[in-house]
């Protein structure tokens, strides 16, 4: 895509509109065909180019994004006054067979220095987690992380990236076998497994549903020099138990901080693709040149994990159409058939998922959301479908289903192994999900500019014609890799990482 110098830009040639690349005056010339605006236009809205007809299909990209309410004229505002939702018409038939990326960039890097695991895995990061079992738990594994967050506490230990409670507030409300706890034991035990954790604590309250043994027995995991747990009652206390993790901490350090970097080939490497406070720049700058960052990895023999299911929706004929096969495929239709269900039991659709925030930075319905939203996943193949946490096994691009809200889908992400996350924003979302780097793309160049110390990236530079779509996606692929080898985001400087840990709970609060 290369985006013009004209005040608006038309994305396919079919379509009714196109959108502003700054704000426009009333009467301005939007530079497609003669077209002048009726009234101001704010940068990133839509603009008509001609006229559409009261309930006529609006598209964007070439596909549809909603019906219009009302009549429109060209030069007019498209927005949530005069375009509404409709249900996806987006075509249903599965393809098949390898996608073919003949054009995709040639980059040499192919290789990247992390942590190889005795397991097998490698690691981007070196940290030491106290995970929780139940809420109960989640003061005690803060008052033991605590005692290591100083600077002079670590100071010995220059390999370890630190020590971190990950908590949540589940448990206890649920059957022990239901969906629900099932659920939750499969995201801590995929934390607990994560190679980015040299050493694992578990800390449990001990009457809770979700007894650190049925936790262990689920996900295969047993005690070992690197997994410790024990639950406060057992311990005598809170600060019986606070001193024993403490001791515990202390005598893994040492053995946390032998490790060395190494070069490793770019298989080892799944990065989980991601975007919140999305923008109608979105579309059109971070998330197609992340895509192109995410082919560029696939192409290595890396993984890329394309999750938030709801925002796909209006968009899966963009993933149907590269399934490896049908089973694949039909996997997938599955997902967005139970996530239909699931909204209408609480008498909500699919398009609740655009935010405020998403609307005044110019997306109307989630069907224009989700065309964005899947331009991460680039055009490589999709090899196969995951439920939530679930391990990822299949090296190339896979997808993973998760809700749409960032801390919950990133947790599942993680807790599937994936060891780099990508996270591209329009409006500005500020996120970490330790202990995996998450780097950020910022999807024009004011928002850049105004969170300089959060965005790591400015792919605003394509809307500003500094750059193009495979240019900015070598310079994402490129950092990703010195971010794999042990550069710090600007995420991890402010410390964001571990309030995000947030598994997904459904089901009755008993």
């Amino acid at each position: 895509m290369n985006i013009s110098p004209a005040p608006t830009l038309l994305l396919h040639a079919s379509d009714p509109l196109a959108v502003a690349l700054r704000d426009l005056r009333a009467e301005e010339d939007t530079g497609q065909s003669g077209v002048c605006t009726i009234q101001e236009i704010h940068r990133g809205h839509k603009v008509a180019l001609r006229p559409i007809a009261a309930g006529e299909p609006v598209c964007k990209f070439g596909q549809v994004i909603g019906s219009a309410s009302q009549a429109i004229l060209p030069g007019e505002h498209i927005h949530t006054h005069n375009l509404v939702f409709i249900p996806s018409p987006a075509s249903h038939q599965i393809g098949q067979g390898s996608q073919v990326l003949a054009d995709l960039p040639i980059v040499e890097l192919d290789t990247f220095l992390g942590i190889l695991r005795p397991d097998g895995l490698a690691a981007t990061r070196n940290y030491i987690g106290v995970l929780t079992t139940v809420n109960c738990s989640a003061t005690v594994a803060r008052l033991i992380t605590d005692q290591f967050h100083s600077p002079q506490a670590l100071a010995a230990y220059p390999n370890v990236d630190g020590v971190v409670a990950l908590t949540h507030k589940s448990d206890c409300t649920a059957k022990e076998t239901d969906e629900s706890m099932n659920l939750l034991r499969r995201t801590l035990g995929g934390f607990a497994h994560h190679p980015n954790f040299a050493a694992v604590l578990i800390v449990g309250l001990g009457c809770e549903g979700n007894q650190i043994s049925l936790l262990l027995e689920q996900n295969g995991m047993a005690a070992s020099d690197r997994l410790h747990s024990f639950t406060i009652q057992d311990a005598g206390g809170t600060n019986a138990a606070v001193r024993r993790g403490v001791d515990w901490i202390q005598s893994i350090l040492p053995s946390a901080n032998a490790i060395t970097r190494k070069p490793l080939p770019i298989s080892y490497l799944r990065l989980g693709l991601q975007c919140g406070g999305s923008d109608s720049f979105s579309a059109i700058t971070a998330n197609p040149a992340l895509g192109v960052a995410s082919d560029i990895l696939v192409s290595k023999g890396g993984t890329s994990i394309l999750s938030e299911t709801p925002e796909i929706y209006g968009a899966e004929n963009l993933l149907l159409n590269r399934v490896v096969d049908q089973a694949t495929g039909q996997q997938l239709l599955d997902l967005l058939d139970w996530w239909q269900r699931y909204v209408a039991q609480h008498h909500e659709t699919l398009d609740s998922n655009p935010t405020p925030g998403n609307k005044t930075g110019g997306i109307t319905t989630i069907l224009e959301k989700s065309l964005g939203a899947t331009a991460k996943g680039g055009r490589s193949t999709l090899q196969a479908v995951y439920h939530y946490a679930e391990q990822v096994r299949k090296s190339g691009f896979v997808f993973m289903d998760t809700p749409g809200f960032d801390p919950v889908s990133v947790t599942g992400q993680v807790a599937g192994g994936a060891n780099l996350i990508c996270f591209t924003t329009g409006r500005g979302s500020c996120f970490g999900c330790k202990p995996v780097p998450s780097l950020k793309l910022a999807s024009n160049t004011p928002l850049y500019e105004r969170m300089l110390d959060d965005m790591d990236i400015n792919c605003g530079q394509v809307a500003d014609g500094a750059a193009s779509i495979n240019e900015m996606g070598i310079q994402i692929y490129n950092i990703l890799i010195e971010i794999a080898s042990g550069r710090k985001t600007k995420s991890e400087r402010l410390g964001y990482g571990e309030d995000e840990f947030a598994p997904w709970h459904f089901g009755a609060t008993l």
